[in-house]
């Protein structure tokens, strides 16, 4: 078969050549055919050799996402239905029950660019976010629809990232039965009802599980019932590891007002005897208001949404991780432990070190780094692409 191809500029192929499965427009040197959006194309070094095969996209600034690295192995449908059975295979040992959870395929990490899809039970949820992903998803589809016990598919391809590539938003169901309005996961002995339709992402964040683990041992091992602050609590998992581990007092804090009704039947749902609060708010805000009352608390976890939606937005999502990094710092009780997040691509891990690190210094508290927290082995990041780091997190106790 005769493919498009785009010739990079000398000099510019060293970050395909390192296996990096991002071409950037400015590395083009010119376009041989007329390829339609996420067409496949062959890439090639200004000297005519070849580099990779890869999905067109002409209005994002990332211009080619790499499907493969090999030049006996273009992105048919065979392709894909092994790249897909081969992440699902990796992921077998975590689905363990009619109710487990996981993510099946993590996009670049699993050689499967703009394509997410996380398995809730017999469900999956699916996100098509890159024009190759668009352009081949009939195919994806039916590859995940050979997968064993797999009876919906869901389509959940309504982020930002799909206007980036000239694509519309779109949901709804692809194949099989019509999803329930609530689905039960089970995770760790730790239960939740997911809206896979209207949660957010793909309807729960699989992402924090690991991290959720880490603070309900944490609860369990303090002991004497530790007051906890869940603020961007969402539908409260971080409330809920807190309950089973023992906590004494939860207060869960969020914007939404159908997520802390969420969250609340969640910790209910726990048989939980301890106390506890909601505050819907700005977390900005009612943080300070925490403060200015001179509340202490024995644990707060921060995990706000992302702040960083591109390189521009920087500066200023920093300033907003370091002023609610800061307020927590000044919330907790000598002894007191903080666990933060940042889901920002663009902050790196580095970087919200830094971040952290400032805000305890202006808190004028000294604190120490017990474990660097990310997700679990369901999100794997790739050595040639460490942009799929996006989650990174702290651990800290104050004194």
């Amino acid at each position: 078969m005769t493919w498009p191809a785009v010739r990079l500029a000398r000099g510019r192929e060293s970050s395909a050549v390192r296996r990096h499965p991002w071409i950037f427009s400015g590395a083009v040197n010119r376009v041989e055919g007329d390829p339609d959006l996420g067409e496949t194309v062959l890439v090639q070094a200004a000297d005519g050799r070849f580099l990779a095969y890869g999905a067109y996209s002409p209005s994002s600034q990332i211009r080619i996402r790499v499907w493969s690295f090999e030049e006996d192995r273009p992105p048919d449908a065979d392709f894909l239905r092994r790249r897909i059975a081969k992440a699902a295979a990796r992921r077998r040992p975590l689905l363990q029950g009619p109710d487990a959870a996981a993510r099946l395929v993590h996009g670049e990490s699993d050689g499967l660019p703009g394509l997410i899809a996380d398995r809730f039970g017999s469900l999956v949820v699916v996100q098509l976010l890159s024009a190759g992903a668009e352009r081949h998803r009939e195919l994806i589809v039916a590859a995940f629809a050979e997968l064993d016990g797999v009876r919906t598919i869901y389509e959940r391809s309504d982020t930002e990232a799909r206007s980036k590539e000239g694509l519309e938003a779109r949901t709804g169901l692809l194949w099989g039965e019509e999803p329930a309005e609530e689905i039960i996961l089970e995770e760790c002995g730790r239960r939740f009802s997911v809206d896979c339709r209207a949660g957010h992402k793909t309807g729960f964040y699989l992402d924090q599980r690991a991290n959720r683990t880490v603070l309900e041992d944490l609860v369990r091992t303090v002991g004497d019932g530790p007051e906890v602050l869940d603020a961007f609590c969402y539908s409260g998992g971080f409330s809920v590891a807190a309950a089973v581990g023992g906590a004494g007092r939860l207060t869960q804090l969020d914007a939404s007002e159908a997520a802390l009704t969420l969250a609340r039947r969640h910790v209910e749902a726990t048989e939980w005897a301890g106390q506890l609060e909601q505050i819907h708010g700005n977390a900005f805000g009612e943080l300070r208001r925490l403060r200015s009352e001179g509340r202490l608390l024995d644990m707060v976890v921060l995990d706000p949404p992302k702040f960083a939606e591109s390189k521009a937005r920087v500066e200023r999502a920093s300033r907003g991780y370091k002023d609610i990094n800061l307020l927590a710092f000044q919330l907790l009780r000598p002894g007191g432990h903080l666990l933060t997040f940042s889901c920002s691509g663009r902050v790196g891990v580095e970087l919200f070190g830094k971040i952290v690190a400032s805000a305890a210094a202006d808190a004028r508290r000294d604190a120490q780094v017990l474990a660097q927290l990310g997700p679990g082995r369901d999100h794997p990041v790739s050595l040639a692409f460490p942009e799929g780091a996006y989650l990174k997190g702290l651990l800290c106790r104050v004194d």
